[in-house]
Protein backbone atom coordinates (compact mmCIF):
# COMPACT_ATOMS: atom_id res chain seq x y z
CA UNK A 1 0.00 0.00 0.00
CA UNK A 2 1.57 3.30 -1.00
CA UNK A 3 1.47 5.70 1.81
CA UNK A 4 0.12 9.32 2.03
CA UNK A 5 2.68 11.89 1.38
CA UNK A 6 5.12 9.36 0.87
CA UNK A 7 7.25 8.06 -2.68
CA UNK A 8 6.00 4.81 -2.52
CA UNK A 9 5.78 3.26 -6.21
CA UNK A 10 7.64 5.99 -7.82
CA UNK A 11 4.78 8.65 -6.83
CA UNK A 12 5.48 12.19 -5.57
CA UNK A 13 3.64 15.00 -5.04
CA UNK A 14 4.44 18.01 -7.34
CA UNK A 15 2.49 20.68 -5.76
CA UNK A 16 1.30 20.82 -2.56
CA UNK A 17 -2.54 20.14 -1.89
CA UNK A 18 -4.34 19.97 1.48
CA UNK A 19 -2.78 16.48 3.07
CA UNK A 20 -5.85 15.41 3.28
CA UNK A 21 -6.81 15.30 -0.28
CA UNK A 22 -2.99 14.01 -0.68
CA UNK A 23 -4.15 10.61 1.14
CA UNK A 24 -7.51 10.77 -1.05
CA UNK A 25 -5.50 10.78 -4.01
CA UNK A 26 -2.58 8.60 -2.83
CA UNK A 27 -5.12 5.57 -1.69
CA UNK A 28 -7.02 5.64 -5.07
CA UNK A 29 -3.75 4.66 -6.88
CA UNK A 30 -2.67 2.48 -4.76
CA UNK A 31 -5.84 0.67 -4.68
CA UNK A 32 -6.09 0.65 -8.66
CA UNK A 33 -2.03 -0.47 -8.00
CA UNK A 34 -3.13 -3.61 -5.73
CA UNK A 35 -6.34 -4.35 -8.04
CA UNK A 36 -8.47 -3.41 -4.91
CA UNK A 37 -11.41 -2.58 -7.00
CA UNK A 38 -13.74 -2.69 -4.02
CA UNK A 39 -11.72 0.00 -2.40
CA UNK A 40 -11.61 1.93 -5.56
CA UNK A 41 -15.51 2.02 -4.88
CA UNK A 42 -15.18 3.73 -2.02
CA UNK A 43 -13.71 6.16 -3.27
CA UNK A 44 -16.12 7.42 -5.72
CA UNK A 45 -18.14 9.81 -5.35
CA UNK A 46 -21.76 9.47 -3.71
CA UNK A 47 -23.30 10.85 -7.08
CA UNK A 48 -21.28 8.54 -8.60
CA UNK A 49 -22.27 5.37 -6.32
CA UNK A 50 -25.93 5.95 -7.11
CA UNK A 51 -25.26 5.67 -10.72
CA UNK A 52 -23.34 2.41 -10.75
CA UNK A 53 -23.62 -0.33 -8.69
CA UNK A 54 -20.21 -1.73 -6.86
CA UNK A 55 -20.37 -4.92 -8.59
CA UNK A 56 -20.82 -2.75 -12.25
CA UNK A 57 -18.21 -1.10 -11.08
CA UNK A 58 -15.71 -3.79 -10.71
CA UNK A 59 -16.77 -5.79 -13.87
CA UNK A 60 -16.33 -3.14 -15.67
CA UNK A 61 -12.63 -2.61 -14.42
CA UNK A 62 -12.51 -6.62 -14.82
CA UNK A 63 -13.50 -6.39 -18.13
CA UNK A 64 -10.96 -3.70 -19.08
CA UNK A 65 -8.08 -5.93 -17.77
CA UNK A 66 -9.22 -8.66 -19.39
CA UNK A 67 -9.30 -6.91 -22.93
CA UNK A 68 -5.45 -5.31 -21.98
CA UNK A 69 -4.50 -8.88 -21.28
CA UNK A 70 -3.25 -6.57 -17.67
CA UNK A 71 -0.65 -8.25 -15.42
CA UNK A 72 0.65 -5.20 -13.69
CA UNK A 73 0.22 -1.43 -13.25
CA UNK A 74 3.11 0.82 -12.04
CA UNK A 75 2.06 4.44 -11.18
CA UNK A 76 5.76 6.64 -11.77
CA UNK A 77 6.21 10.70 -11.87
CA UNK A 78 3.86 12.71 -9.43
CA UNK A 79 0.12 13.04 -9.26
CA UNK A 80 -0.62 16.36 -10.53
CA UNK A 81 -4.10 18.08 -9.81
CA UNK A 82 -5.66 20.98 -12.16
CA UNK A 83 -8.96 22.08 -12.92
CA UNK A 84 -10.68 18.87 -10.75
CA UNK A 85 -8.99 16.76 -12.12
CA UNK A 86 -5.99 14.37 -11.45
CA UNK A 87 -3.77 13.16 -13.72
CA UNK A 88 -1.50 9.99 -12.87
CA UNK A 89 1.02 8.49 -15.22
CA UNK A 90 1.06 4.44 -15.32
CA UNK A 91 3.30 2.03 -16.78
CA UNK A 92 0.89 -0.51 -18.05
CA UNK A 93 2.22 -4.08 -18.05
CA UNK A 94 0.22 -7.03 -19.97
CA UNK A 95 0.74 -10.46 -21.09
CA UNK A 96 0.26 -9.97 -25.21
CA UNK A 97 1.20 -6.40 -25.57
CA UNK A 98 3.99 -6.18 -23.34
CA UNK A 99 4.60 -2.58 -21.57
CA UNK A 100 4.27 0.66 -22.58
CA UNK A 101 3.03 4.00 -20.27
CA UNK A 102 -0.50 5.57 -20.67
CA UNK A 103 -1.48 9.04 -18.23
CA UNK A 104 -4.94 8.02 -16.44
CA UNK A 105 -7.85 10.81 -15.90
CA UNK A 106 -9.36 11.38 -12.56
CA UNK A 107 -12.40 13.93 -12.75
CA UNK A 108 -12.43 14.95 -8.64
CA UNK A 109 -15.35 16.56 -6.84
CA UNK A 110 -15.06 17.99 -2.66
CA UNK A 111 -11.78 19.26 -1.33
CA UNK A 112 -9.68 17.73 1.01
CA UNK A 113 -10.96 14.91 3.03
CA UNK A 114 -13.61 15.03 1.53
CA UNK A 115 -12.16 14.56 -2.33
CA UNK A 116 -13.65 11.72 -3.91
CA UNK A 117 -13.42 10.81 -7.77
CA UNK A 118 -16.28 10.82 -10.47
CA UNK A 119 -17.00 8.13 -12.32
CA UNK A 120 -15.90 8.45 -15.74
CA UNK A 121 -14.98 5.12 -18.53
CA UNK A 122 -11.70 7.29 -17.70
CA UNK A 123 -11.29 5.14 -14.54
CA UNK A 124 -11.29 1.78 -16.36
CA UNK A 125 -8.44 2.07 -17.85
CA UNK A 126 -5.07 4.43 -17.97
CA UNK A 127 -5.40 6.52 -21.55
CA UNK A 128 -9.23 6.50 -21.74
CA UNK A 129 -11.04 9.90 -21.71
CA UNK A 130 -14.26 10.15 -21.20
CA UNK A 131 -16.73 8.28 -23.36
CA UNK A 132 -14.04 6.05 -25.31
CA UNK A 133 -13.97 2.34 -24.38
CA UNK A 134 -11.09 -0.32 -24.43
CA UNK A 135 -10.92 -3.02 -27.40
CA UNK A 136 -8.94 -5.41 -28.92
CA UNK A 137 -8.66 -7.09 -31.99
CA UNK A 138 -6.74 -10.83 -31.58
CA UNK A 139 -5.10 -13.09 -33.36
CA UNK A 140 -3.12 -16.48 -33.38
CA UNK A 141 -0.42 -17.33 -35.19
CA UNK A 142 -0.10 -20.90 -36.51
CA UNK A 143 -0.92 -23.93 -34.30
CA UNK A 144 2.22 -26.22 -33.64
CA UNK A 145 1.52 -29.80 -33.93
CA UNK A 146 1.71 -32.99 -31.55
CA UNK A 147 4.55 -35.45 -31.98
CA UNK A 148 5.25 -38.87 -30.05
CA UNK A 149 8.38 -39.67 -28.50
CA UNK A 150 10.22 -40.95 -31.64
CA UNK A 151 8.73 -38.24 -33.46
CA UNK A 152 5.95 -39.31 -35.56
CA UNK A 153 3.39 -36.81 -36.25
CA UNK A 154 0.36 -37.22 -33.63
CA UNK A 155 -1.56 -34.31 -35.14
CA UNK A 156 -0.46 -31.55 -37.43
CA UNK A 157 -1.34 -28.28 -36.73
CA UNK A 158 -5.08 -27.12 -36.95
CA UNK A 159 -5.74 -29.97 -39.09
CA UNK A 160 -5.08 -32.53 -36.90
CA UNK A 161 -3.91 -34.67 -39.80
CA UNK A 162 -2.03 -38.12 -38.79
CA UNK A 163 0.14 -41.04 -40.51
CA UNK A 164 -1.10 -43.03 -37.49
CA UNK A 165 -4.64 -42.41 -36.99
CA UNK A 166 -5.95 -45.60 -34.31
CA UNK A 167 -3.17 -43.79 -31.82
CA UNK A 168 -4.18 -39.89 -32.76
CA UNK A 169 -7.71 -41.12 -32.48
CA UNK A 170 -7.51 -42.75 -28.59
CA UNK A 171 -5.29 -39.64 -27.02
CA UNK A 172 -4.91 -36.43 -29.42
CA UNK A 173 -8.52 -34.97 -28.99
CA UNK A 174 -10.40 -32.42 -30.87
CA UNK A 175 -10.30 -29.05 -31.65
CA UNK A 176 -13.48 -26.22 -31.08
CA UNK A 177 -15.07 -23.51 -30.09
CA UNK A 178 -14.18 -21.76 -26.59
CA UNK A 179 -16.31 -23.39 -23.82
CA UNK A 180 -18.69 -20.61 -22.17
CA UNK A 181 -17.31 -21.59 -18.98
CA UNK A 182 -13.49 -21.00 -20.32
CA UNK A 183 -14.45 -17.65 -22.05
CA UNK A 184 -12.85 -15.58 -19.46
CA UNK A 185 -9.67 -17.46 -18.78
CA UNK A 186 -9.26 -17.73 -23.13
CA UNK A 187 -10.25 -13.84 -22.93
CA UNK A 188 -7.77 -13.12 -19.85
CA UNK A 189 -5.04 -15.09 -22.21
CA UNK A 190 -5.55 -12.77 -25.27
CA UNK A 191 -7.29 -15.40 -27.60
CA UNK A 192 -10.05 -14.33 -29.75
CA UNK A 193 -12.87 -14.97 -29.15
CA UNK A 194 -13.43 -17.21 -31.69
CA UNK A 195 -10.47 -18.98 -31.45
CA UNK A 196 -10.52 -22.81 -31.63
CA UNK A 197 -8.80 -24.02 -28.81
CA UNK A 198 -8.28 -27.56 -27.15
CA UNK A 199 -11.47 -29.59 -26.21
CA UNK A 200 -9.77 -32.69 -24.45
CA UNK A 201 -6.88 -35.04 -25.01
CA UNK A 202 -3.25 -33.92 -25.66
CA UNK A 203 -4.78 -30.86 -27.75
CA UNK A 204 -6.31 -29.95 -24.53
CA UNK A 205 -3.39 -30.40 -22.28
CA UNK A 206 -0.93 -28.92 -24.63
CA UNK A 207 -2.91 -25.76 -25.82
CA UNK A 208 -0.64 -22.89 -24.54
CA UNK A 209 2.63 -24.44 -26.40
CA UNK A 210 0.43 -25.79 -29.34
CA UNK A 211 -1.21 -22.21 -29.58
CA UNK A 212 1.96 -20.02 -29.17
CA UNK A 213 0.85 -16.19 -27.78
CA UNK A 214 -1.50 -14.27 -29.22
CA UNK A 215 -1.16 -10.78 -30.61
CA UNK A 216 -3.34 -8.22 -32.14
CA UNK A 217 -3.87 -4.40 -31.08
CA UNK A 218 -5.26 -2.60 -28.43
CA UNK A 219 -7.17 0.42 -28.99
CA UNK A 220 -8.59 3.16 -26.62
CA UNK A 221 -11.55 4.12 -28.73
CA UNK A 222 -10.27 4.46 -32.39
CA UNK A 223 -6.64 4.57 -31.01
CA UNK A 224 -4.49 1.85 -31.40
CA UNK A 225 -1.95 2.21 -28.37
CA UNK A 226 -0.28 -1.24 -28.36
CA UNK A 227 0.14 -3.94 -30.60
CA UNK A 228 2.48 -7.41 -30.95
CA UNK A 229 2.34 -9.38 -33.94
CA UNK A 230 0.92 -13.62 -32.41
CA UNK A 231 3.87 -16.00 -31.35
CA UNK A 232 3.60 -18.96 -33.60
CA UNK A 233 3.10 -22.03 -31.01
CA UNK A 234 5.63 -24.57 -30.75
CA UNK A 235 5.93 -28.28 -31.64
CA UNK A 236 5.33 -30.76 -28.50
CA UNK A 237 7.10 -33.82 -28.41
CA UNK A 238 5.18 -36.03 -26.14
CA UNK A 239 6.21 -39.31 -24.51
CA UNK A 240 3.89 -41.29 -26.24
CA UNK A 241 5.67 -44.40 -27.54
CA UNK A 242 3.21 -45.67 -30.68
CA UNK A 243 3.37 -49.21 -30.49
CA UNK A 244 2.69 -49.87 -26.58
CA UNK A 245 -0.71 -47.28 -27.20
CA UNK A 246 -1.35 -49.01 -29.79
CA UNK A 247 -0.96 -52.46 -27.54
CA UNK A 248 -2.79 -51.02 -25.10
CA UNK A 249 -5.88 -50.35 -27.37
CA UNK A 250 -5.65 -53.66 -28.41
CA UNK A 251 -5.25 -54.77 -25.03
CA UNK A 252 -8.63 -52.98 -23.69
CA UNK A 253 -10.51 -54.74 -26.96
CA UNK A 254 -13.47 -51.90 -27.21
CA UNK A 255 -14.11 -52.74 -23.09
CA UNK A 256 -14.48 -49.40 -20.48
CA UNK A 257 -11.73 -49.45 -18.55
CA UNK A 258 -8.39 -47.84 -18.30
CA UNK A 259 -4.38 -48.70 -19.16
CA UNK A 260 -1.29 -46.91 -17.98
CA UNK A 261 2.35 -47.53 -19.39
CA UNK A 262 5.17 -45.44 -17.34
CA UNK A 263 8.54 -45.20 -17.65
CA UNK A 264 9.83 -47.04 -14.36
CA UNK A 265 12.29 -44.62 -13.86
CA UNK A 266 11.39 -40.93 -15.94
CA UNK A 267 7.24 -41.15 -15.00
CA UNK A 268 6.85 -40.85 -18.56
CA UNK A 269 3.38 -41.93 -20.05
CA UNK A 270 4.16 -44.33 -22.71
CA UNK A 271 0.82 -45.05 -23.32
CA UNK A 272 -2.29 -44.11 -21.70
CA UNK A 273 -5.55 -46.27 -23.22
CA UNK A 274 -9.39 -45.20 -22.34
CA UNK A 275 -10.22 -43.87 -19.09
CA UNK A 276 -6.48 -44.06 -17.99
CA UNK A 277 -6.83 -41.20 -16.19
CA UNK A 278 -10.34 -39.91 -16.64
CA UNK A 279 -12.04 -41.81 -14.97
CA UNK A 280 -11.42 -42.92 -10.43
CA UNK A 281 -12.72 -46.05 -9.42
CA UNK A 282 -11.78 -47.76 -5.74
CA UNK A 283 -8.41 -49.02 -6.14
CA UNK A 284 -8.84 -52.49 -4.33
CA UNK A 285 -5.69 -54.12 -2.80
CA UNK A 286 -3.75 -52.37 -5.00
CA UNK A 287 -3.85 -49.62 -2.15
CA UNK A 288 -2.56 -52.00 0.36
CA UNK A 289 1.10 -50.98 -0.87
CA UNK A 290 0.32 -47.50 0.24
CA UNK A 291 -0.87 -48.95 3.33
CA UNK A 292 2.56 -51.15 3.97
CA UNK A 293 4.55 -48.62 3.33
CA UNK A 294 3.13 -46.68 6.43
CA UNK A 295 3.19 -49.47 8.96
CA UNK A 296 6.26 -50.34 7.71
CA UNK A 297 7.87 -47.36 7.91
CA UNK A 298 6.22 -46.54 11.40
CA UNK A 299 7.80 -49.61 13.04
CA UNK A 300 4.68 -51.42 13.58
CA UNK A 301 5.01 -53.82 11.19
CA UNK A 302 7.97 -56.17 9.42
CA UNK A 303 7.34 -58.32 6.11
CA UNK A 304 8.06 -61.60 8.61
CA UNK A 305 5.39 -60.03 11.66
CA UNK A 306 3.01 -63.20 11.77
CA UNK A 307 -0.89 -62.76 11.12
CA UNK A 308 -3.23 -64.97 12.05
CA UNK A 309 -4.68 -67.19 9.44
CA UNK A 310 -8.83 -66.40 9.39
CA UNK A 311 -11.57 -65.87 7.25
CA UNK A 312 -13.09 -63.14 8.67
CA UNK A 313 -12.74 -60.66 11.32
CA UNK A 314 -14.62 -58.09 13.38
CA UNK A 315 -13.59 -54.29 12.95
CA UNK A 316 -16.16 -52.10 15.23
CA UNK A 317 -19.10 -54.81 15.36
CA UNK A 318 -18.65 -55.93 11.77
CA UNK A 319 -17.74 -59.17 10.69
CA UNK A 320 -15.15 -58.17 7.39
CA UNK A 321 -14.45 -60.77 5.25
CA UNK A 322 -11.74 -62.44 2.85
CA UNK A 323 -13.00 -62.48 -0.91
CA UNK A 324 -15.27 -65.51 -1.27
CA UNK A 325 -14.51 -66.16 2.39
CA UNK A 326 -10.94 -67.70 1.76
CA UNK A 327 -8.48 -68.37 4.80
CA UNK A 328 -5.58 -66.43 4.97
CA UNK A 329 -2.50 -65.07 6.81
CA UNK A 330 0.75 -66.01 7.96
CA UNK A 331 3.95 -63.19 7.54
CA UNK A 332 3.15 -59.66 6.45
CA UNK A 333 4.66 -60.92 3.00
CA UNK A 334 2.44 -64.16 2.79
CA UNK A 335 -0.96 -61.72 3.90
CA UNK A 336 0.08 -59.24 1.06
CA UNK A 337 0.91 -61.93 -1.78
CA UNK A 338 -2.57 -63.48 -1.13
CA UNK A 339 -4.03 -60.22 -0.72
CA UNK A 340 -5.83 -61.26 2.70
CA UNK A 341 -8.39 -58.22 4.28
CA UNK A 342 -8.16 -59.39 7.69
CA UNK A 343 -5.00 -58.90 8.01
CA UNK A 344 -4.70 -55.43 6.36
CA UNK A 345 -8.12 -53.78 7.57
CA UNK A 346 -6.77 -54.21 10.81
CA UNK A 347 -3.32 -53.28 10.44
CA UNK A 348 -4.61 -50.23 8.75
CA UNK A 349 -6.52 -49.03 12.24
CA UNK A 350 -3.10 -49.41 13.94
CA UNK A 351 -1.49 -47.18 11.59
CA UNK A 352 -4.00 -44.63 12.41
CA UNK A 353 -6.41 -42.38 9.90
CA UNK A 354 -3.97 -39.33 9.90
CA UNK A 355 -0.41 -41.36 9.20
CA UNK A 356 -2.48 -43.48 6.14
CA UNK A 357 -4.05 -40.05 4.76
CA UNK A 358 -0.60 -38.64 5.34
CA UNK A 359 1.17 -41.47 3.50
CA UNK A 360 -1.32 -41.77 0.68
CA UNK A 361 -0.51 -37.72 -0.01
CA UNK A 362 3.07 -38.61 -0.50
CA UNK A 363 2.19 -41.29 -2.77
CA UNK A 364 -0.15 -38.41 -4.78
CA UNK A 365 -3.47 -38.76 -3.56
CA UNK A 366 -5.20 -35.23 -3.17
CA UNK A 367 -2.69 -34.13 -5.37
CA UNK A 368 -3.18 -32.98 -9.01
CA UNK A 369 -0.82 -35.05 -11.17
CA UNK A 370 0.23 -32.04 -13.28
CA UNK A 371 -1.50 -33.37 -16.57
CA UNK A 372 -4.33 -30.82 -17.39
CA UNK A 373 -8.01 -32.62 -17.62
CA UNK A 374 -6.35 -35.49 -15.11
CA UNK A 375 -8.95 -36.20 -12.55
CA UNK A 376 -7.41 -35.99 -9.29
CA UNK A 377 -7.10 -40.08 -6.65
CA UNK A 378 -8.56 -39.18 -3.37
CA UNK A 379 -8.72 -40.51 -0.09
CA UNK A 380 -11.02 -38.58 2.83
CA UNK A 381 -9.08 -36.47 5.49
CA UNK A 382 -8.32 -38.21 8.73
CA UNK A 383 -10.92 -36.30 10.23
CA UNK A 384 -13.88 -37.32 7.32
CA UNK A 385 -12.57 -41.13 7.21
CA UNK A 386 -15.05 -41.90 10.03
CA UNK A 387 -14.55 -44.70 12.65
CA UNK A 388 -12.37 -48.10 13.11
CA UNK A 389 -14.25 -49.93 9.81
CA UNK A 390 -14.20 -46.97 7.84
CA UNK A 391 -10.39 -47.07 8.58
CA UNK A 392 -9.91 -50.27 7.91
CA UNK A 393 -12.03 -50.49 4.48
CA UNK A 394 -9.88 -46.92 3.37
CA UNK A 395 -6.62 -49.49 3.80
CA UNK A 396 -7.81 -52.45 1.31
CA UNK A 397 -8.55 -49.42 -1.19
CA UNK A 398 -12.53 -49.68 -0.17
CA UNK A 399 -14.94 -47.11 1.14
CA UNK A 400 -14.00 -43.76 -0.51
CA UNK A 401 -10.75 -44.40 -1.81
CA UNK A 402 -10.86 -42.92 -5.26
CA UNK A 403 -7.64 -43.53 -8.18
CA UNK A 404 -7.09 -43.69 -11.53
CA UNK A 405 -4.47 -46.16 -13.47
CA UNK A 406 -2.13 -43.09 -13.67
CA UNK A 407 -2.02 -43.12 -9.77
CA UNK A 408 -1.74 -46.51 -9.38
CA UNK A 409 0.93 -46.65 -11.72
CA UNK A 410 2.88 -43.73 -9.98
CA UNK A 411 2.43 -46.18 -7.21
CA UNK A 412 4.12 -49.14 -8.15
CA UNK A 413 7.06 -46.42 -9.39
CA UNK A 414 7.85 -45.52 -6.48
CA UNK A 415 8.48 -48.43 -5.37
CA UNK A 416 11.02 -49.46 -8.18
CA UNK A 417 12.46 -45.82 -7.73
CA UNK A 418 13.33 -47.14 -3.99
CA UNK A 419 11.15 -44.45 -2.67
CA UNK A 420 11.65 -41.68 -4.85
CA UNK A 421 7.91 -41.33 -6.32
CA UNK A 422 8.53 -40.00 -10.22
CA UNK A 423 6.19 -36.77 -10.79
CA UNK A 424 4.36 -37.58 -14.40
CA UNK A 425 4.93 -36.50 -17.65
CA UNK A 426 3.29 -36.52 -21.24
CA UNK A 427 6.07 -34.10 -23.00
CA UNK A 428 9.85 -35.58 -23.50
CA UNK A 429 11.67 -32.37 -23.06
CA UNK A 430 10.53 -31.79 -19.39
CA UNK A 431 12.50 -32.54 -16.89
CA UNK A 432 11.92 -35.53 -14.36
CA UNK A 433 11.22 -34.13 -10.95
CA UNK A 434 11.08 -37.28 -7.39
CA UNK A 435 9.22 -36.63 -4.33
CA UNK A 436 10.32 -38.83 -1.82
CA UNK A 437 8.13 -41.33 0.01
CA UNK A 438 9.41 -43.52 1.69
CA UNK A 439 13.07 -45.15 2.32
CA UNK A 440 14.83 -46.95 0.20
CA UNK A 441 14.75 -49.81 2.58
CA UNK A 442 11.27 -49.65 2.97
CA UNK A 443 10.90 -49.83 -1.13
CA UNK A 444 12.95 -52.46 -1.27
CA UNK A 445 10.92 -54.93 1.49
CA UNK A 446 7.34 -53.84 -0.74
CA UNK A 447 9.11 -55.10 -3.56
CA UNK A 448 9.85 -58.55 -2.02
CA UNK A 449 6.18 -58.41 -1.24
CA UNK A 450 4.92 -57.55 -4.49
CA UNK A 451 7.23 -60.26 -6.34
CA UNK A 452 5.77 -62.58 -3.88
CA UNK A 453 2.41 -61.78 -5.30
CA UNK A 454 3.04 -62.80 -8.74
CA UNK A 455 5.71 -65.71 -7.71
CA UNK A 456 2.86 -67.44 -5.86
CA UNK A 457 0.10 -64.85 -4.46
CA UNK A 458 -2.58 -63.76 -6.60
CA UNK A 459 -1.26 -62.60 -9.38
CA UNK A 460 0.50 -65.62 -10.94
CA UNK A 461 -1.23 -64.67 -14.17
CA UNK A 462 1.37 -62.06 -14.74
CA UNK A 463 4.75 -64.20 -14.29
CA UNK A 464 7.21 -64.43 -17.56
CA UNK A 465 9.56 -67.03 -17.90
CA UNK A 466 13.00 -65.78 -17.03
CA UNK A 467 12.03 -62.39 -15.77
CA UNK A 468 11.17 -61.26 -12.57
CA UNK A 469 7.85 -59.01 -12.21
CA UNK A 470 6.82 -57.15 -9.17
CA UNK A 471 2.91 -56.81 -9.01
CA UNK A 472 -0.23 -56.07 -7.03
CA UNK A 473 -3.74 -56.96 -7.38
CA UNK A 474 -6.89 -55.29 -6.97
CA UNK A 475 -10.56 -56.44 -6.99
CA UNK A 476 -12.59 -53.33 -5.55
CA UNK A 477 -16.12 -54.47 -4.43
CA UNK A 478 -18.97 -51.99 -5.44
CA UNK A 479 -21.49 -54.11 -3.90
CA UNK A 480 -21.94 -55.69 -0.24
CA UNK A 481 -20.73 -59.25 -0.31
CA UNK A 482 -21.28 -59.96 3.59
CA UNK A 483 -23.63 -62.70 2.14
CA UNK A 484 -22.72 -63.53 -0.83
CA UNK A 485 -20.04 -64.71 -3.53
CA UNK A 486 -18.91 -62.19 -5.27
CA UNK A 487 -20.62 -61.51 -8.67
CA UNK A 488 -17.83 -60.39 -11.42
CA UNK A 489 -20.34 -57.51 -12.39
CA UNK A 490 -19.67 -55.98 -8.52
CA UNK A 491 -16.16 -55.62 -8.89
CA UNK A 492 -13.49 -53.68 -10.36
CA UNK A 493 -10.45 -55.41 -11.67
CA UNK A 494 -7.15 -53.56 -10.80
CA UNK A 495 -3.19 -55.00 -11.57
CA UNK A 496 -0.69 -52.80 -11.47
CA UNK A 497 3.17 -54.67 -11.80
CA UNK A 498 6.78 -53.26 -13.09
CA UNK A 499 9.70 -55.39 -14.40
CA UNK A 500 12.00 -56.31 -14.74
CA UNK A 501 13.43 -56.56 -11.23
CA UNK A 502 15.84 -55.35 -9.94
CA UNK A 503 16.78 -52.92 -13.24
CA UNK A 504 12.85 -51.83 -13.79
CA UNK A 505 11.99 -50.17 -17.01
CA UNK A 506 8.48 -50.21 -17.78
CA UNK A 507 5.31 -49.98 -15.23
CA UNK A 508 1.87 -51.07 -16.32
CA UNK A 509 -1.48 -50.34 -14.55
CA UNK A 510 -4.80 -51.88 -15.83
CA UNK A 511 -8.04 -51.21 -14.53
CA UNK A 512 -11.11 -53.27 -15.94
CA UNK A 513 -14.64 -52.19 -14.01
CA UNK A 514 -17.10 -54.39 -13.60
CA UNK A 515 -15.05 -57.38 -14.23
CA UNK A 516 -14.29 -59.68 -11.82
CA UNK A 517 -10.55 -60.26 -10.25
CA UNK A 518 -7.82 -58.39 -10.70
CA UNK A 519 -5.60 -61.10 -11.04
CA UNK A 520 -8.04 -63.07 -13.40
CA UNK A 521 -9.09 -60.16 -15.64
CA UNK A 522 -6.05 -57.60 -15.04
CA UNK A 523 -2.76 -59.18 -14.75
CA UNK A 524 -2.79 -61.65 -17.84
CA UNK A 525 -3.36 -58.10 -19.91
CA UNK A 526 -0.58 -56.18 -18.25
CA UNK A 527 1.53 -59.61 -18.38
CA UNK A 528 1.08 -59.00 -22.41
CA UNK A 529 1.92 -55.93 -22.29
CA UNK A 530 4.96 -55.90 -19.99
CA UNK A 531 6.00 -58.33 -22.63
CA UNK A 532 5.58 -56.24 -25.47
CA UNK A 533 7.39 -53.42 -23.65
CA UNK A 534 10.23 -55.28 -22.93
CA UNK A 535 10.17 -56.66 -26.34
CA UNK A 536 10.20 -60.44 -25.64
CA UNK A 537 6.99 -61.22 -27.24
Amino acid sequence: MIAAGSLAGGIYLARAPARAQHAVLVRYVADWQDSDYKGLYTLLSPDSQAAISSAEFIAELHHAAQTATLTALRPIGHISIEDNSARVRFIVSTGTFGSFAEVAQLPLVGSGGATRVRFETSLLFPGLTAGESLSRKATLGERGSLLTANGETLAAGTSLSTPIPQVADEIVGNLGSIPASQAARYSELGYPAHAYVGQDGLEQIFERQLAGRPGGELLEGRHVIASAAPINGTNVTTTINPNLELDAINALDGRYAGITVMNARSGALEAAAGIAFTDVQPPGSTFKIITSAAALQAGITTINTEYPFESSVEIAGFKMQNADKEVCGGSLINAFATSCDTTFAPLGDKVGARRLVAEAKLFGFDEPSGIASALTSTIPSASAMGGQLALGASAIGQGLVQASTLEMADVAATIANKGERPLPKLNAKARTRYVRVTTPKVAGEIQKMMEAVVQYGTGTAAQIPGITVAGKTGTAELADTANKKNDAKETDAWFVAYAPVPDPKVVICALFPNAGYGGDTAAPVVKELLEQALGIS
